[in-house]
Formats: structure tokens, sequence, C-alpha cells
């Protein structure tokens, strides 16, 4: 049952991710490339229209993780409580900038919930992807004090940032430079599936040049990928081990990687539909390998006196988990009913349908 949850938690995460990830990634064009208030106007719907739903798959993913991993959960919400507090808050200020600006016709008022939308949804896409390196790169567990732990094993806690800013100290905070470098991942990659996402909802004047866009991001993230590989190589030197093991596991570096080389193409790709898929690959790609260089670890130990923290040692009982299948499949349809409505009640172009006012 362990192995269940794990992987129905990671396809919610994935989901999560890629619905949300394309808003994230919506706001970042909408604050770096739109300057006609036309432009500003259809890229907010292309977000505003479907936040909301897609959230919900954060808030089933959490839930899940509280009921089937619940030390782990204890474990991250206190050990992240800085980092947490301000997602929230992030999350707040984008979705109050995206239904708020159409309130009143101010342009002061549109600007400042622009910025609102805009540099909320960078600094969301940088956090989640912190957030990821701070998961590989792993933490101190029991927060062990030359040679001696000072809590219980499964406890953290991080500060934003230790002063050394290496993830290689014995105290690294939650922001170093190998965090920074997976955050700058996460912010162009999501920024590409933004690009690909305005694209195919929208009539955006700015359509043609956001293709120049995502093929020079394309690029910067085919270097950062290389970059991350080998930092993660001197961070922790069995980090690609599991792939030599189970060669089956490949088949999630493959993925990304489809979707890096398919997108070096992007000017030649004609259907928008063909553009948004592959940028839905590098991210489902991304977060299954990190996933599957992990398992069955989902938080690893840095130092020697506690062990790594698994799907096996923070699971509830099997009878908890049992009980808790059925209810899981019944929660899981009806979010996937909702979004397939969702989704056909709102296909096409946005730019006609009405949001904001």
């Amino acid at each position: 049952m362990e192995l269940f949850w794990y992987i129905a938690i990671g396809i919610v995460l994935t989901v999560f991710f890629i619905l949300d990830g394309y808003d994230f990634g919506a706001g970042i064009i909408h604050l770096f490339f739109a300057k006609e208030e036309k432009d500003k106007e259809v890229i907010t719907k292309s977000a505003g229209l479907f936040w909301d739903s897609n959230e919900v798959w954060l808030v089933a993913a959490g839930g899940m993780l509280f009921m089937a991993f619940p030390t782990f959960y204890a474990s991250v919400f206190s050990g992240f409580y800085l980092p947490l507090i301000l997602v929230l808050w992030l999350i707040i200020f984008r979705a109050i900038g995206l239904e708020f600006r159409g309130q009143f016709k101010y342009q002061m008022w549109k600007d400042i919930w622009d910025k609102s939308f805009g540099v909320s949804s960078l600094l969301l896409a940088l956090f989640f992807g912190i957030a990821l390196g701070n998961i590989v790169r792993g933490v101190n567990l029991g927060i062990v004090e030359n040679g001696i732990a000072t809590h219980e094993g499964h406890y953290f806690f991080l500060p934003l940032w230790d002063s050394s800013f290496s993830p290689l100290t014995d105290h690294p905070g939650v922001i170093d430079w190998f965090t920074i470098l997976i955050g700058l991942i996460s912010v162009v990659t999501l920024t590409i599936h933004g690009a690909n996402w305005v694209i195919l909802k929208t009539n955006s004047s700015i359509n043609t040049k956001l293709k120049s866009v995502i093929f020079k991001l394309t690029i910067a993230l085919t270097v950062l990928t290389l970059i991350s590989l080998i930092t993660w190589q001197i961070i922790n030197p069995n980090a690609l081990d599991n792939f030599a093991d189970k060669p089956y596991l490949l088949v999630f570096p493959i993925i990304y990687l489809t979707g890096l080389v398919g997108l070096l193409f992007i000017k030649k790709i004609k259907k928008e539909r063909h553009a948004f898929l592959l940028s839905t690959l590098l991210i489902l790609g991304g977060i299954t390998s990190s996933l599957a260089s992990l398992f069955p670890v989902i938080l690893p130990s840095i130092n020697e006196v506690h062990q790594d923290l698994t799907i096996y040692n923070t699971a509830a009982s099997e009878y908890g988990l049992s009980v808790a299948f059925i209810w899981g499949i019944i929660g899981l349809s009806l979010i996937v009913v909702y979004a397939i409505v969702q989704n056909r009640l709102k296909g096409g172009k946005v730019d006609d349908m009405d949001y904001g006012h």
C-alpha cells in the first residue's frame, strides 16, 4: 500500500505542476512580455479561468500526504515552515491579483495587480524549484551537532539561508547555490510551459515572439540541466545509482529529453498542441526523474546518525492506508471529472470569454 500511495501522490503532484505550472508561466510571460493592454487582459484570462481548479490538485496532494505519510508530512511542514509561509502568501497574492485586476478601470489599479500576479508567479516557480532542490539535496535530520543528535530522527528546521550559502555544509539553509540552480530550472521550465499555454489558448499579438522566447529558453534550460547534473554528483555521488540498478527507470529521463529536444524545433512546429505537449513532457520527465532517483527515499539525511525518511518508515498503519484506499479513489475520480468538465466548458481560445468584470 505504501507504494500505491507514493505513486498516487506523485501523479497528483505532477498533474498540479503541469496544470498550475502553465498559470505560473503565464504570469511570468505577463510580467516580462505583455506590454499592450489587450495582451495583458487576454493572458490574465488564460490563467484566471483555470487557476482555482488547478490548485485543487495541490490541496488533494497535501491531504493525501497527511493521510498516507504523516511522519513525513509533520517533518517537512515544520522543517520548511518559513518557505511554506512565503509560498502561502505568494499563492494568495497571485490569486487576488487575477481576481481584483478587472474590478476597476483605473490604470494604476490594474498595474498594481498585474505586478502582484506576475511577481507572485515568478517567485512561486522559483520557490517550488528550490523546494525540489532541498528534497534531492537532503537535510540534517535530528539536527546533529558534532555527531550527537539534538532532536528525534525525523525533526529538522532550516533557516532561509546559511552564511556559507553552500549545500555542502552540515547545516544548510533552504536557499543555497544548488537549490537556486534548481529554482532557476523550474522558472525557465514553467516560463516555457506558460508561453506554450498562452500560444495555445489566446490570439495574443506576442504569440509569434513567444516562439523565439521558447527557443532561447530551451537552450538556457539545456545548459542549466547539464550544470545541475554535474553539481548534483558533487553533492551526492550516488544520486544516479537507481538508474544503473534499475535501467527501466531511464524512461523518465528519456521523457524529459524528448520534451527538451523537441522544443529546440519550436519554430517548425505548426500545431500549438504539440508544442504544449512537449513542455508538458519537460515537467513530467523532470519530476518523475527526481522521484525515481531517490526512491524509496522521500527525504535524504545528510548525517550518518539518522537514516533517510522513506515511504516505509514514514507511512501510516496498514489498516489506515487500506481504509483510505476506497475514499482516495472516490476523491481522485471526482477531481478528474471536475477537470474534464471544466476543460470542455472552456475549450478553445479564451479571447472572447468573460473574466474579471
